[in-house]
């Protein structure tokens, strides 16, 4: 039996080989990988036991990351595994017992082209200031995306870039633009904390990590209006829901002047899902609202429900439902109907769609 750090690393290199994107270690169970979506148990290893777990986790882990693992109950971090991958960790408690998830980075940042994605996001990069959200489940590559929008900025313009972040995920490697990255507890406490001080760092580009909380969304709110050019991500499921999202977290006395606000700084929501590909790997389908003066509109006035309507009806402006990028996958060959039907947002329309 390989001792603790030789047996990480054995896993480790083996998800990387794999091309696995997750690695889980969970008490009683065999170490799993997730494989283009799928959990797959290592049978040929040992089941994991809370010492084996403990034991792992104490190598990867540093001194003062353990004592936040210990107070609060989980921990977010990267592990830079043998100066050739990196990890996005998750350790946390569940039933009394130490469990990691490890997220495999890559450290290529493909541009959109490779990840099957629109040129037309290439467009976000190309404005002054305002706000840019991407949307979905987590693990359905929404910073992946990001990431190709950056390191696009970094080797076409020449700007000041500071990405906020828990943990650091892509490494950039500085081209014309200065680019610096703040992770979460080790170089600032809170994201409103660092996110505030981009007003005295001479920021053009701002990368946040995740709109959490009103302090964040607030801040960000006024940065996108006062200059600054604003990625983030957002754990809803589409447009409509992103923008009830923000604004709900306001106090009713401040709503109204949100929607205006939010009306006023935000260039496009993208919703992204990563599904199952026909012959192997995963392949994304997307929902792309570009603001424009309907959108505008409808935010201010409370509607944000009837904005679908518009993404359906403004497809030369760039605008994409995700009913029509899935009947795409499926006219193409590249993913199988019965997935694609799984994330359809209107089995009816989804259903017309294809026939035409």
């Amino acid at each position: 039996m390989a001792n603790p750090e030789q047996r990480i690393k054995n896993l480790l290199r083996l998800t990387a080989q794999q091309g696995a994107s997750d690695l889980h270690l969970t008490v009683a169970r065999y170490p799993t990988l997730r494989i283009d979506g799928k959990l797959i148990p290592i049978t040929q290893e040992e089941m994991l036991t809370p010492t084996a777990i403990q034991e792992m986790c104490d190598v990867v882990l540093a001194e003062e990351k353990k004592h936040i693992l210990t107070e609060e109950g989980q921990i977010d971090f990267s592990y830079n595994f043998e100066d050739k991958v990196r990890f996005r960790v998750n350790a946390f408690f569940q039933q009394g017992f130490v469990s990691m998830a490890f997220r495999l980075i890559s450290k290529e940042i493909k541009p959109l082209e490779e990840l099957n994605m629109p040129e037309l996001f290439y467009d976000f990069t190309r404005v002054p200031q305002g706000l840019v959200l991407f949307v979905g489940p987590t693990g359905h590559g929404k910073s992946t995306t990001l990431a190709a929008l950056i390191n696009h900025i970094n080797h076409t313009q020449e700007k000041h870039i500071i990405t906020i972040e828990d943990p650091i995920e892509y490494i950039y490697e500085q081209d014309r633009c200065l680019i610096e990255q703040r992770e979460i507890y080790q170089d600032s406490k809170t994201f409103q904390a660092a996110l505030r001080a981009i007003f005295r760092e001479d920021a053009n580009v701002v990368l946040i990590g995740e709109l959490r909380d009103l302090d964040t969304i607030s801040t960000a709110l006024t940065a996108a209006e006062t200059g600054h050019l604003i990625f983030a991500t957002l754990h809803t499921n589409d447009c409509p829901q992103a923008i009830d999202r923000i604004v709900d977290v306001f106090p009713s006395n401040q709503q109204n002047q949100i929607r205006f606000q939010l009306a006023n700084v935000l260039l496009s929501v993208v919703s992204q899902r990563l599904l199952p590909k026909i012959g192997g790997g995963r392949v994304p389908a997307i929902e792309v609202m570009i603001k424009n003066h309907a959108v505008e509109n409808l935010i201010r006035e409370n509607r944000p429900y009837q904005i679908n309507n518009v993404i359906e009806t403004s497809s030369s402006e760039g605008m994409i439902t995700m009913d029509r990028s899935l009947t795409d996958l499926v006219k193409q060959g590249l993913v199988d109907l019965d997935i694609a039907k799984m994330y359809a947002k209107d089995a009816a329309n989804f259903k017309d769609l294809l026939k035409r």
